[in-house]
């Protein structure tokens, strides 16, 4: 009798146990051939796309599924690329936001990551804490694709790629300048630019540290591939031939009670064409901001100039949402196939 309840035990074990799917974090994780994959998928399928040749074999690669957008910030490029990327394979978006579900009013995270991850092909999370996207991971059953937290942001970091390749042909030996904050979006876009060859200079105000972690890890980086990475206090030091200049924005959502205390805090880091003339920027210069703008950040001149390639970068989120789809959901992780 007790052989038998133990085989039986076994059994259903073997039948309930499932290999923990890949779930995406951060840029780190990944290695510099499955990054470069992920920009190369990006730019296939923005081809297919601009072409209108795609064929419909691609928007059945997951026909009848559902893909979760569990979203507790707003959003407006990541929303609509998401649910653009998922309707593209066939899939149905389901966008999940704080007022939705029970999510922090009746239900915890784990039963909420159960319970969404039973029903969907993946999670795109959009969420507060860096803690939640781990919480998520552990405990889902369906890869869990990391659609911003405050430590992090790989899919602007894929579009940010996809685009400096577009515009200059090749990578390697460009020079990246970021004037702002150290916050989620350089903490991702540092690492992917060394990952392809190019040299990051980040200029942040001398009261705010750069993330330890990333600044290690984009340091041990820079070293095996020759290149340079540091961080200055003075924007026109890190503008010094500059082929990509970009900031973001110095008040996140949340964090409007602070805009005075901001406002001072970075005085004298606005982007402007006389700030690019006297750091002597590269002569092949290109703005970016990941958006929304505010006028401090940069100025109307930068902004709207021929130099600006804010609103190619904003399209190539939808580029990126696909390449991810393609490789963590379709290709189950394997991001060279």
């Amino acid at each position: 009798m007790m052989v038998a309840r133990t085989v039986t035990t076994q059994r259903f074990a073997s039948t309930t146990l499932k290999a923990s799917p890949r779930h995406l974090v951060n840029i780190s994780q990944l290695t510099n051939e499955e990054f470069s994959s992920l920009i190369n998928k990006a730019e296939y399928y923005k081809s297919l796309v601009k072409s209108g040749e795609s064929s419909p074999q691609n928007h059945q690669k997951l026909l009848g599924k559902l893909v979760a957008l569990l979203f507790s910030k707003r959003s407006t490029r990541t929303r609509i690329s998401t649910e653009g990327a998922a309707a593209f394979f066939g899939a149905q978006p389901m966008f999940l936001g704080k007022d939705d579900i029970q999510l922090g009013v009746n239900e915890s995270m784990y039963d909420t990551t159960r319970v969404i991850s039973s029903m969907t092909s993946c999670i795109f999370a959009r969420v507060n804490k860096h803690q939640d996207i781990l919480d998520l991971c552990k405990d889902s059953s369906v890869p869990i694709i990391n659609s911003l937290c405050d430590k992090y942001h790989p899919l602007q970091a894929i579009a940010d790629l996809l685009t400096i390749k577009e515009t200059f042909g090749e990578t390697k030996g460009l020079k990246l300048a970021w004037i702002g904050d150290a916050n989620n979006v350089i903490n991702d876009l540092a690492i992917a630019c060394l990952k392809l060859g190019i040299n990051v200079s980040v200029s942040i105000p001398a009261d705010i540290t750069f993330d330890p972690e990333v600044k290690a890890q984009a340091e041990q980086l820079a070293k095996q591939h020759n290149l340079s990475m540091e961080i200055v206090n003075d924007p026109k030091v890190a503008v010094k031939d500059a082929n990509i200049i970009v900031t973001d924005t110095w008040i996140s959502m949340g964090e409007e009670s602070q805009k005075e205390a901001k406002l001072k805090q970075f005085a004298g880091y606005q982007i402007t064409k006389n700030m690019i003339s006297e750091g002597q920027a590269a002569s092949n210069w290109k703005f970016m901001h990941c958006l929304p703008r505010h006028k401090e950040e940069v100025d109307d001149e930068v902004f709207y100039s021929e130099n600006s390639i804010v609103f190619e970068e904003a399209e190539n989120r939808l580029y990126a949402a696909m390449a991810v789809i393609d490789g963590f959901v379709i290709n189950k992780g394997d991001l060279l196939k």
